[in-house]
């Protein structure tokens, strides 16, 4: 006779981790409703600083949540994030220049960045561990130092003169150079890419990533390929860090090859790590943080890099999970009590 302990301890995992994943769908909820609230509050006060330094944080937290993708799931330390970033972020500047349509420079992003992460996931899936994170370091060097030195891309001076778009969506048009408007739609955005990395997250195969991150050798037993779920993961994290980097062009008017250099990713899993690694909204709330930080304390003193070195340092050893990984578990129990 089959033992049901097995089957039960199975389905009060597969639980746990529903409900952690709805916790961060409630974090989320109170992260949009602060948003609104803080757009309001902005045009109320005819402010445009703060709401196109608020619309910043919110672009680079959808960096960070391509990194929490691979670092929070599937346990891979990725130092090149930066590539799709910038490279969404010239494919969307060489576009509008060109066509000024928001959708076209999507769609133009899109499959520009599945076909550059599928080719570069087969070199980096090749690696494991520590020559994972060297491997996609030295991608984005190498596409960083091309583009760097053509001067069909502005080359060190990067490219000027990205024009202010339209964005239709279909009930109202918004334009990019509206402080407000183009907030509330890099919210969505950013909202959007969240909630589709989360039901892919919590999918069978968010299982199998989850599976990878814990004991990689033991997935082929269950008859499932890692080669194909690393490749996968790494793709969508690649799309993700892309469509991001494509907004920046339209809130900026420019892009620079800097998007392209370590700092930016190095900057991304700071921001993760701050935020809480494998919560995925913690990206959200990671990426506000940091860039208000840095702008705040950068008023005050130009050495703020120390502070956010110590911040993460301190974060890494009071607060390994994070911030929300000492918020998250307190929505969980409420949520499982409720579930019971």
């Amino acid at each position: 006779m089959r033992k049901p302990a097995a089957p039960v301890k199975s389905r009060a995992v597969i639980d746990r981790l529903g409900i952690a994943m709805r916790a961060s769908h409630v974090l989320v909820l109170i992260f949009v409703l602060a948003g609104i609230v803080f757009a309001a509050f902005g045009t109320a006060m005819g402010d445009t600083f703060f709401l196109r330094l608020a619309t910043e944080a919110l672009i680079f937290a959808g960096l960070a949540l391509s990194v929490d993708i691979l670092l929070g799931y599937t346990g891979l330390l990725s130092l090149g994030q930066a590539l799709y970033f910038g490279l969404g972020a010239y494919v969307s500047a060489v576009v509008l220049k060109q066509v000024p349509s928001f959708w076209a420079a999507m769609t133009a992003v899109l499959f520009t960045s599945l076909i550059v992460a599928f080719a570069a996931g087969l070199i980096a899936n090749r690696v494991r561990g520590v020559y994972f994170a060297l491997v996609t370091f030295g991608l984005a060097q190498v596409v960083a130092k091309a583009i760097y030195n053509t001067r069909a891309l502005g080359a060190s001076d990067g490219m000027i003169g990205v024009p202010i778009v339209p964005i239709d969506l279909g009930i109202a048009v918004v334009m990019s150079n509206a402080p407000a408007g183009f907030f509330l739609v890099v919210l969505g955005f950013i909202v959007v890419l969240y909630a589709v990395s989360a039901y892919l997250l919590d999918t069978p195969f968010g299982r199998i990533l989850v599976a990878l991150r814990a004991n990689e050798r033991r997935v082929p037993f269950l008859g499932y390929s890692t080669r194909s779920a690393r490749l996968a993961a790494y793709v969508i994290a690649a799309v993700v860090a892309a469509l991001s980097g494509a907004l920046y062009p339209m809130l900026r008017g420019f892009v620079s090859p800097e998007l392209l250099f370590f700092s930016t990713s190095g900057n991304a899993v700071i921001t993760v790590v701050i935020g809480g690694v494998g919560t995925l909204a913690g990206a959200l709330y990671g990426g506000v943080i940091i860039t208000v930080l840095k702008s705040v304390v950068g008023s005050l003193t130009q050495h703020h890099l120390v502070v956010i070195g110590l911040l993460f340092m301190a974060t890494v050893i009071f607060l390994p999970k994070g911030l929300l990984g000492v918020v998250r578990p307190r929505i969980e129990r409420l949520l499982g009590g409720r579930a019971q």
